[in-house]
């Protein structure tokens, strides 16, 4: 029987993040199977998509002389800078063809702002700009969130941690989640959700 009061909240799930896209998680696609059988056991389900405009500042290629992941300091704080990914209309992205859309309830995109990033489903990278999700649950009659999708250290992380922060319990399926792993960032993730009271699952 799908779980009620429980969402299941897939992240980010996007050509550009599978292998062959411009930032793509190793292994990536290899969740897809798993996320598709995991949407008949939950009632209330989400997917995010990456989608920003060609000009975001989070792009290397936007920044005069900067180099892909290396770091700057924005007025929201420090900003990975990324290969140009997920922009908006094109191939990269599109959901992953293999992963079934059919079942979701809501859609949210995240990142379509030019001057800041967005990580988290719930809110951009200031903490403070709502995507409007968490009303959307609370409508539902959410409580728990479950979270799968790419990538474990960036935006599963966020948004678990910012779930965590809002009062719903929060459990991440590790094995149905795929990690960049940038200098330790993986490790640094799964201490910070532990340390927010994030549920690692398998």
């Amino acid at each position: 029987m799908a779980r009620r009061d429980t969402a299941l909240v897939m992240i980010d799930i996007q050509n550009d993040f599978c292998p062959g896209g411009a930032l793509a998680v190793p292994g990536g696609d290899e969740i897809i199977a798993r996320v598709n059988k995991l949407q008949g056991d939950y009632a209330v389900r989400v997917l995010t998509q990456d989608w920003h405009p060609a000009e975001h500042s989070s792009f290397a290629s936007n920044q005069a002389g900067a180099e892909p992941y290396s770091i700057i300091d924005m007025p929201y704080g420090p900003q990975v800078l990324w290969p140009d990914h997920c922009v908006q209309g094109t191939k990269g992205a599109d959901f992953h063809p293999d992963l079934d859309t059919t079942r979701a309830h809501l859609i949210i995109r995240k990142g379509f702002r030019r001057m800041i990033d967005s990580y988290s489903a719930f809110f951009e990278n200031d903490h403070k700009t709502p995507t409007g999700l968490e009303g959307y649950l609370r409508e539902r009659g959410v409580h728990d969130i479950v979270l799968v999708g790419l990538a474990t250290d960036f935006c599963v992380r966020y948004s678990a941690v910012d779930a965590a922060r809002l009062g719903f319990g929060v459990t991440v399926l590790e094995g149905a989640c795929r990690a960049i792993d940038l200098d330790g960032s993986l490790a640094d993730a799964r201490r910070d959700m532990l340390d927010h009271g994030v549920k690692l699952a398998d």
